[in-house]
């Protein structure tokens, strides 16, 4: 099956700590909820740039965003 990468943008000098905290309510959410869902993150991409993300499979997708709306997916590949 495959994975989606469910992504929130934030950009300005303190987009890291606005990514980190918004991820601090998605996993709130994954618990409150009871959802099966492992594999959650920050990255930063640049200096005003970093992102919240988290990984569902395709199946669950829609009612995760409608829900939680984020800004933009992607397919997910594992490195």
């Amino acid at each position: 099956m495959r994975k989606l990468k469910l992504i929130w943008d934030f950009r300005g000098p303190a987009s890291q700590k606005t990514a980190e905290h918004h991820l601090i309510h998605l996993n709130e959410y994954i618990a409150t909820k009871k959802l099966d869902i492992s594999i959650t993150g920050v990255e930063t991409l640049s200096d005003m740039h970093s992102i919240a993300f988290i990984v569902v499979d395709e199946s669950e997708m829609k009612p995760l965003r409608d829900a939680l709306k984020p800004h933009r997916g992607q397919v997910y590949s594992e490195r």
